[in-house]
């Protein structure tokens, strides 16, 4: 049987793991054993934080129509209430959009949650 050399094989491993590790600091950008460490833990930080970008954006989304809605007196929690209320379905992406770049449509949704609460007791 003939001997298999492996050179190519791992040569091209490592050329993709240093790839990977472009722009890294110090060794870790072109010593394959502190890369490959170092490509590892960024791919667990690019899953984990591809799930925290969803959590992050609704956050930034619901302080901005907070923000907005307080403009008419209301707090955030009372006007998707109102919303809820009124069978108004518009996501917080959109909501926050209107609050930014069409105060006028914002303002209407607004008058249409207010209308749908009941009357402060």
């Amino acid at each position: 049987m003939a001997r298999v050399k492996r050179g190519v094989t791992a040569h091209a491993k490592h050329k993709k793991t240093l790839e990977a590790a472009k722009g890294f600091y110090g060794r870790r950008k072109n010593t394959i054993r502190a890369a490959k460490a170092a490509v590892d833990k960024a791919m667990q930080y690019a899953y984990r934080d591809r799930k925290n970008k969803k959590r992050t954006f609704r956050a930034l989304w619901i302080q901005r129509i907070n923000a907005g809605v307080r403009e008419f007196g209301l707090t955030y929690s009372r006007f998707i209430d109102g919303l809820n209320r009124a069978g108004i379905e518009i996501d917080r992406k959109v909501l926050s959009e209107l609050a930014i770049h069409e105060p006028a449509a914002f303002k209407a949704i607004v008058e249409q949650a207010k209308a749908a609460l009941p009357a402060a007791a």
